[in-house]
């Protein structure tokens, strides 16, 4: 167990020449433009791991001109996820239409948001900016992270491109990013949200009004009658049903709008043994072991 660790080293060369002399067996993640060499030349290291993992934006309701439900379903349907999930970021990861990644067993996501820039177009234009005439420039803020940079300047383009918005990126550590999350110090912020443990609400519950986690502004009495139902029932497919409806409200309303669902891309040594990746990525490690003489 002591030897299935990920040793601090200075730089992605470094920790190359360690997992190749077998000092290093895991390492907790890949850069992107080592991941599709390792695929083409198809590395027996190589893992790309499901994960209950969605990357997302939220939109802050409070601040124009995303007050305007319009607006934010415009921009929502204005996101090309298959493009940035099949071409700007290699290992697997999937476009999400709806938040809850399709992974739970008895929970089947709504349809959610689709790219649809006729629609878009059409929303926008019903709010009042054909075009994006007269908007006000729209920022999106994210942590350094080389990913979410790559994230934030795909869609930026996009809706620049697609729907004639000014849209600015702004890039901060991730304290503070934090704390302009809980202050409402932002108009879209780019990030994620991983499952605590295997159920719908472990993602639906944020959006509730009492939530800790919401940060958007928005709240729906309506969501929280259905949240507050699917607490009552017993019945697993009538509960499922329930926060179904739930999701696909706050999809509509978009005060998120989903990106694509992550996987956990790393390398992973052959000589460890009884290695199970979970869709929480919490392996048990007292079920792996070393296999001697590799």
């Amino acid at each position: 167990l002591n030897a299935v660790c990920l040793y601090p080293t200075d730089s992605i060369d470094a920790e190359e020449r360690a997992f190749r002399s077998g000092q290093l067996h895991i390492t907790y993640a890949l850069p992107l433009s080592k991941v599709k060499p390792a695929q083409q030349d198809h590395n027996p290291a190589l893992r790309i791991d499901r994960q209950m993992e969605t990357y997302f934006f939220r939109l802050n309701v409070r601040k124009a001109p995303l007050q305007d439900a319009r607006v934010r379903r415009a921009l929502a349907l204005a996101v090309d996820r298959a493009t940035i999930a099949d071409k700007i970021l290699p290992g697997g990861r999937t476009p999400a239409s709806s938040f809850v990644p399709p992974l739970l067993q008895g929970y089947t996501p709504p349809p959610g948001q689709i790219h649809d820039l006729a629609a878009a177009r059409q929303l926008l234009a019903e709010a009042g900016h054909p075009g994006g005439a007269g908007l006000p420039p729209i920022e999106i803020l994210y942590n350094n992270s080389e990913i979410l940079r790559l994230v934030a300047e795909a869609i930026q383009q996009m809706w620049h491109r697609d729907l004639g918005i000014d849209v600015r990126l702004v890039n901060q550590e991730y304290k503070s990013v934090f704390a302009s999350r809980r202050a409402g110090d932002y108009q879209v912020l780019l990030g994620s949200w991983t499952a605590d443990y295997l159920d719908a609400t472990t993602f639906l519950d944020l959006w509730r009004s009492d939530s800790g986690n919401n940060h958007t502004g928005w709240s729906d009495p309506t969501y929280d009658a259905l949240s507050n139902r699917a607490n009552t029932l017993a019945d697993p497919a009538a509960r499922a049903a329930v926060l179904a409806q739930a999701e696909a409200l706050v999809l509509e309303s978009a005060p998120i709008i989903p990106i694509y669902f992550n996987t956990h891309v790393y390398f992973l040594h052959p000589a460890v043994k009884g290695w199970e990746p979970t869709p929480t990525d919490h392996s048990d490690f007292r079920y792996v072991w070393l296999e001697a003489g590799k």
